[in-house]
């Protein structure tokens, strides 16, 4: 019975099961016979390796075994262990001045008075403690489409009314690391071009003040940016009335927009990938690089993110680094991240999560070198903080924790105005008020969840199509998903819990 896998390098210790392997098949490709049963994208071993030697996956090392390994046997968890790798950084060595297209692609975007595009036209309705966030809720529900679909029927080029709510704002130190964080995540939501008015909501006596949120991004109350607080308004009734008065009073202005076609430069996407397998970094992660390429190509903009899970992979980065400085900003951030699983008792490879490993991923190295595939080819221009204004175009990073909702906030936060998200095991997920795409890694998973996923990158392991074809299916997609087409996740209401800002700050 012959076997079917697919080998990454000619250097590689290990395949990868394309589908699910029976003890005694056969792997023609590398004359080696299969010794146990090898789940689907899950690694075989080619050659025998001895215990504590290196295991090669992407010719790069991906942990050691604890064990001798035999060739044909499973390279799982079971004989596999974290490796220290010191990396060479090579600063600089692989990048390349980007080719860009003479006729750059467009979308239909919504211009926004001051300049700005947006891919879609949202009301939000921000909080600034976990105090508001009832009322917050209570005024987006006042103008749900599925449960009340007068509310808006008169107002066709309204997106929707969405609460933001979190579950921070007081007890905590407002000249701390975390408070900064968090005011700087809101008030980068409050002037995301995707939402054509925010309303700010408070309690009135938490440490979080609404005033210190739009100062700490030059903000101040206007025609499109409102704020009260539940204390001075008299209490919750009058706190949700207020705010559903104020809804209606902006309707038909905020509606009173048209889509036009403007430049690719204006798309600013945020990649994600969630519920990772084997296959990750074979199909869905590099078509989606490949996508990215073509969007630096057009001008626009990518943000990677997820630091722990570029960990052990960086070197690949700090490769296409513009320049030293743009480097050493990363490793900095790599660095503090190591220091700070240390002080709390973690370790960096603890990111992979029970469905990763049951998907065939190991380690964080392996599933690391798997995910800054999402990044392309083309240079890294530049590094930034949690939920900092992105203003550089082409390929840039943004520190975030690997947690999708947390990463994907920072990236809406910093300007994303589309987010794509590649998933092996099959998520669930928005990240309103920007669409969000995803891409399924294996075909299997695109059946069985049809229902949530926009694009099938299966089709890539199964022969049919190449990953320099489906990146530009994926471009297109993005073209015509920010030209306002919904997405998967858009359809199922998918969005508002997703919000969650990152909390660094102690809490007392």
């Amino acid at each position: 019975m012959k076997a079917k896998t697919i080998r990454l390098h000619p250097d590689d210790d290990v395949v990868i099961a394309l589908e699910p392997l029976a003890a005694g098949s056969h792997i023609e490709t590398e004359a080696l016979p299969v010794l146990e049963p090898i789940p689907a994208g899950h690694k075989i071993a080619t050659r025998d390796i001895p215990a504590n030697g290196p295991i090669r996956r992407y010719n790069q090392v991906i942990g050691l075994a604890t064990q001798p390994v035999r060739a044909g046997q499973h390279v799982h968890v079971q004989n596999v262990m974290m490796a220290d790798v010191e990396n060479d950084y090579a600063v600089g060595v692989d990048a390349l001045p980007t080719q860009f297209e003479e006729t750059p692609a467009t979308f239909m975007g919504i211009r926004r008075p001051d300049g700005r595009v947006a891919t879609r036209n949202y009301i939000g309705i921000m909080t600034s403690v976990n105090c508001s966030a009832r009322v917050a809720r209570a005024i987006a529900e006042h103008f749900r489409r599925d449960l009340r679909p007068e509310a808006l029927e008169d107002y066709p080029n309204i997106d929707g009314v969405v609460a933001l709510t979190h579950g921070f704002g007081c007890g905590i130190d407002v000249k701390s690391e975390g408070m900064a964080i968090i005011r700087r995540t809101l008030s980068g939501y409050a002037v995301h071009p995707n939402f054509s008015a925010v309303i700010f909501v408070g309690l009135g006596c938490e440490a979080n003040q609404i005033g210190d949120i739009l100062a700490s991004r030059g903000l101040s109350e206007s025609a499109t940016l409102h704020s009260y607080t539940i204390q001075d308004v008299g209490g919750t009734t009058n706190a949700v009335r207020q705010g559903i008065d104020l809804v209606k009073s902006m309707l038909p202005k905020l509606n009173d927009i048209k889509r036009e076609s403007v430049p690719a430069s204006y798309l600013t996407v945020g990649l994600q990938c969630g519920g990772s397998d084997g296959y990750s970094g074979i199909s869905a992660n590099p078509a989606l690089g490949a996508a990215v390429d073509l969007l630096v190509k057009n001008g626009g903009t990518a943000i990677l993110s997820e630091t722990p899970e570029v960990y052990g992979a960086e070197h690949l980065l700090t490769r296409r680094a513009a320049s030293a400085q743009v480097a050493d900003k990363l490793i900095s951030r790599i660095d503090w991240w190591k220091d700070y699983c240390a002080k709390n008792g973690a370790e960096m490879n603890n990111n992979p999560s029970a469905g990763n490993k049951a998907g065939g991923l190991t380690t964080i190295l392996e599933k690391s070198l798997g995910a800054v595939a999402k990044a392309g080819t083309t240079n890294l221009m530049e590094v930034y903080e949690y939920a900092e204004l992105v203003t550089e175009h082409g390929m840039v990073f943004m520190d975030s924790p690997g947690f999708d909702p947390i990463s994907a906030t920072g990236q809406v936060a910093s300007g994303a105005n589309l987010i794509c998200f590649t998933t092996g095991r099959g998520s669930a997920f928005g990240c309103m008020p920007s669409p969000s795409l995803k891409l399924a890694t294996n075909s299997a998973t695109w059946r069985r969840q049809e229902d949530d996923m926009d694009i099938d990158c299966g089709v890539i392991l199964e022969g049919s199509t190449t990953i320099e074809e489906l990146g530009r299916v994926i471009f297109e997609r993005m073209l015509s998903c920010a030209s306002g087409q919904a997405s998967k996740s858009e359809l199922h209401g998918y969005g508002q819990d997703e919000f969650v800002p990152w909390q660094l700050a102690v809490v007392t």
